[in-house]
């Protein structure tokens, strides 16, 4: 089984979300479908379901390797490089 091997370099304590929404989305006047919080700088960006993709994104210009969801109630990780959920 596939295993995620970012998780050691992530920092700890997890960071604090910089925003309670997608800054992305509210720049272009689109709304996430779901948003995600990266667990190395605590950027808010929306789902690959939204019209931006900006957890994607994020993660492409940044290198930043895991995010979870941001979503009350669910709490799961999934690692870009890796293409694992991450537990």
């Amino acid at each position: 089984m596939k295993q995620c091997t970012h998780t050691d370099e992530l920092p700890h304590p997890e960071p604090e979300p910089l925003d309670a929404t997608c800054p992305e989305c509210l720049r272009d006047g689109t709304h996430p479908v779901q948003l995600r919080k990266c667990l190395t700088c605590g950027h808010i960006a929306c789902c690959d379901s939204s019209p931006g993709q900006h957890a994607s994104e994020h993660h492409k210009d940044s290198g930043h390797p895991i995010m979870r969801t941001f979503e009350p109630g669910e709490d799961w990780r999934w690692c870009f490089v890796d293409h694992v959920l991450v537990v």
